[in-house]
């Protein structure tokens, strides 16, 4: 069944179970607290936090939350990820496991100082 392209962020997180809706809430609250400045999007059909450009990528699916922090972030985070399922620029966080929330804030930190980076560049 085709669900309608989420317009907010409420509404895409409202479509999954109240387990997975839980787990969602706690990736998108932690990406605001680590990213006060960004703005919530819906981008590609999956929540987006937008700082001076897309900052990161969250979204729910039956056995995971994927995360995306591209461009760069996951190879600076391959360490840490490793224990992860991952694809090209995504990571997936199992639903059946505690999210890994301090490694979400300092990836998006880590996005946000690139981001910045990118704009100071731009200035020049």
């Amino acid at each position: 069944m085709q669900h309608p392209i989420a317009q907010t962020i409420d509404e895409y997180i409202a479509d999954f179970p109240p387990a997975v809706q839980e787990l969602l809430q706690q990736v998108r609250a932690t990406i605001a607290q680590a990213a006060p400045e960004a703005t919530e999007a819906i981008k590609y059909a999956i929540p987006t936090f937008v700082f001076h450009g897309n900052l990161v990528h969250f979204a729910g699916y039956k056995n995971h939350i994927g995360f995306y922090a591209t461009p760069g972030a996951h190879q600076d985070f391959a360490q840490e990820l490793a224990p992860y399922k991952q694809g090209k620029g995504s990571v997936q966080f199992p639903i059946d496991q505690p999210m890994p929330l301090s490694l979400i804030t300092r990836m998006v930190k880590y996005r946000m100082q690139k981001n910045l980076a990118k704009l100071a560049g731009k200035k020049k």
